[in-house]
């Protein structure tokens, strides 16, 4: 029996997590990553190093980009060694980058016009739930392009969200748990730092608001960050720099307003051109004055 193949554009975080679940899975992973070394470092872990996105997308009917944002994803299938002219007709492109709905409308178009398959799938859940795989996706295609793709998207996450029959539904959905992650990462910043300000001792106060009604996912994850002092970044303050804007262009279109929104966004970029931006998003704490950090 030919072992099931699939293709991984980006082994950041999130993308290296996808590439161990699919081939824990029974998939054999062609991956390339724009930063060297990284894919030859997964092929000592059991994977294919491929040189370029369009050496992927030649090897690959399924093709999973696990990049940053819409000019990545634009670079990756239409730049120098990209998988678009590669791809053959048929094949599929699964996207999984947060951007603007329209974009990845258009992205759809531009695709069928070649005969390739897209799926539009924004994925959430962190680093460690996609390498356990149990990962969220968002996605909404045409149903010739869930055919054409197989198992891929259950075999790479827990729960696999059908949400329209063309591209757009995902990447708004995914939109908008953008603005409640950045709104609560930003409240719960807000939170730990008014503790700190009254002098209450950080560690008792996240015991007690994480066994209390006042408790989010977002608060538990990334003041866990905060106690230990560690910035490191999982997911960096300027994605959500980046996403909240995608939110607020969102609404801003049909003039619907999003106060809540638009004051994380501003602690966001503050927290950006402070020095913040690569940092943890969890580091938009540190634009509250009159306090020590742990």
């Amino acid at each position: 029996m030919t072992q099931k193949r699939a293709g991984l554009i980006g082994l950041g975080a999130m993308g290296a997590g996808i590439a161990a679940t699919l081939r824990r899975n029974g998939y054999e992973v062609h991956a390339c990553d724009a930063r060297p070394g990284v894919a030859a470092g997964f092929a000592r872990e059991g994977g294919v190093a491929c040189g370029s996105p369009a050496d992927v997308a030649k090897a690959c009917g399924i093709v999973i980009s696990v990049v940053v944002n819409a000019q990545q994803t634009e670079s990756v299938l239409f730049g120098e060694g990209g998988a678009a002219a590669a791809m053959q007709p048929g094949s599929v492109f699964v996207m999984c980058s947060t951007v603007d709905p329209n974009w990845s409308i258009a992205l759809e178009q531009r695709l069928g016009a070649a005969g390739i398959h897209y799926i539009d799938a924004p994925i959430s859940g962190g680093a460690a739930k996609a390498a356990s795989g149990q990962m969220t996706v968002m996605s909404s295609a045409r149903p010739e392009a869930y055919a054409a793709a197989g198992g891929v998207l259950d075999a790479m996450a827990g729960k696999v969200y059908r949400l329209g029959d063309q591209a757009g539904a995902g990447s708004k959905v995914k939109i908008i748990n953008q603005l409640l992650a950045g709104v609560h990462i930003a409240a719960a910043a807000e939170a730990m730092a008014l503790g700190l300000r009254e002098g209450v001792a950080p560690e008792a106060l996240y015991e007690v608001i994480t066994h209390s009604a006042g408790n989010s996912w977002m608060f538990e994850n990334r003041m866990a960050h905060v106690l230990a002092g560690d910035y490191t970044p999982l997911s960096a303050v300027d994605i959500f720099v980046k996403d909240l804007g995608l939110v607020l262009d969102t609404a801003r279109a049909t003039k619907f307003p999003l106060p809540l929104a638009s004051t994380a966004h501003q602690m966001f970029m503050q927290a950006s051109t402070a020095g913040y931006a690569k940092e943890d998003d969890a580091a938009v704490i540190k634009i509250f004055p009159g306090i020590k950090l742990p």
